[in-house]
């Protein structure tokens, strides 16, 4: 899968949210900076990024997904927006 392709689904199951996608298209590397994860524990946070690929990831396109979900305001104080 492309870069492209993958940002794609994760921002029409996460309308709204930032995505930076890196990796290869099999082994990906998500940033994925939403306000929906406020108030979300971390595994909750990763299930709904998952739960966008899901199809993609069951048909075998794509197999190891690395993922930093944060809201809007944690990411500015980490630094990462």
């Amino acid at each position: 899968m492309t870069a492209e392709e993958i940002r794609n689904l994760v921002m029409a199951g996460l309308p709204g949210a930032e995505v930076a996608v890196g990796g290869d298209g099999y082994h990906v590397d998500l940033t994925v900076i939403s306000d929906v994860f406020d108030g979300l524990s971390r595994l909750k946070r990763q299930q709904a990024v998952y739960a966008t690929l899901d199809a993609a990831i069951r048909s075998g396109a794509l197999h190891a997904v690395n993922i930093h979900a944060s809201t809007v305001a944690e990411s500015r104080a980490s630094g990462r927006d």
